[in-house]
């Protein structure tokens, strides 16, 4: 999922790229419409955003039951070291997926502020 997550965010890393290419020079200002081209890079990185925090949030959905499930049984049979392997890989898990939530943020943010 980070790999995914890091390819996702290429638009976000080239902002600035993306910018300079987008608004035109003085002598394409007539073949171009800038107003036009930032409204679909504006497009282009909501939707961004949207999918990627979307994308984390199903992940977290779907390992916090895990998790939860993964607690009981611990609580049950609090010997069982293959169950305990489990429930610790499950947590980093969820613990990544919530880190790259706030990871988002940041991302989000940065982006928002380059282009206003």
């Amino acid at each position: 999922i980070q790999e995914l997550l890091r390819v996702m965010r290429t638009i976000d890393d080239r902002i600035v790229h993306e910018l300079n290419t987008t608004i035109p020079t003085a002598s394409f200002v007539g073949k171009v419409d800038p107003g036009q081209t930032c409204k679909e890079l504006y497009e282009s990185l909501m939707n961004a955003h949207t999918s990627r925090e979307r994308i984390i949030k199903n992940c977290i959905s779907q390992t916090s039951p895990v998790v939860k499930t993964l607690k009981e049984e611990r609580e049950k049979a609090p010997e069982d070291a293959a169950l305990l392997k489990q429930l610790r890989k499950e947590q980093t898990k969820l613990k990544l997926m919530q880190s790259e939530l706030n990871v988002e943020e940041v991302v989000n943010d940065r982006s928002w502020k380059v282009l206003s």
